[in-house]
């Protein structure tokens, strides 16, 4: 299923969500919103709980793991969800999605280079059989918040 009018509204949510975050010199400001059909069951943003905290992870975290609308449920992320963390003791954001069973992801953008070298998110996402709908179109306003970090190229 293509991006249509009600991904663009989640996802302004989800960039309303990332103006939120505490800036960091080492990190990207990232809102997420979890829907069900067509009802917005959580929300998360970057550092929202403690300074290593992911959106889509604060935003899982309000949920019961075994919550029956997660596998009806699209996530939308401002930044590509992560495929790697720091800290061995954190769950990669893409590796929750899929735990969680949601079958959709909507991003705005790509992890630039600037602290992953290779994130494989999407391609992680899609292996799986989840569907990942990049909104290009909103990529410049998602990124806004992070224009004092070095974000190189895009990634397509």
């Amino acid at each position: 299923m293509a991006a249509d009018r009600t991904d663009i509204q989640f996802m302004r949510r989800a960039i309303e969500l990332a103006r939120l975050c505490p800036p960091s010199p080492t990190a990207f400001s990232v809102g997420a919103v979890i829907v069900a059909d067509g009802v917005v069951i959580s929300t998360g943003y970057s550092r929202e709980t403690d300074v290593k905290v992911h959106a889509e992870e604060s935003a899982l975290d309000k949920l019961d793991a075994d919550d029956p609308r997660l596998t009806g449920a699209t996530i939308y992320s401002t930044l590509e969800p992560c495929s790697q963390r720091a800290t061995a003791t954190r769950l990669p954001c893409s590796d929750r999605i899929l735990r969680a069973g949601i079958p959709r992801v909507v991003i705005a953008w790509r992890e630039p280079a600037t602290f992953v070298t290779d994130c494989v998110g999407v391609e992680q996402l899609r292996q799986h059989g989840v569907e990942v709908v990049e909104l290009a179109e909103l990529a410049e306003e998602a990124m806004s918040m992070n224009r004092h970090l070095d974000l190189g190229p895009p990634r397509i």
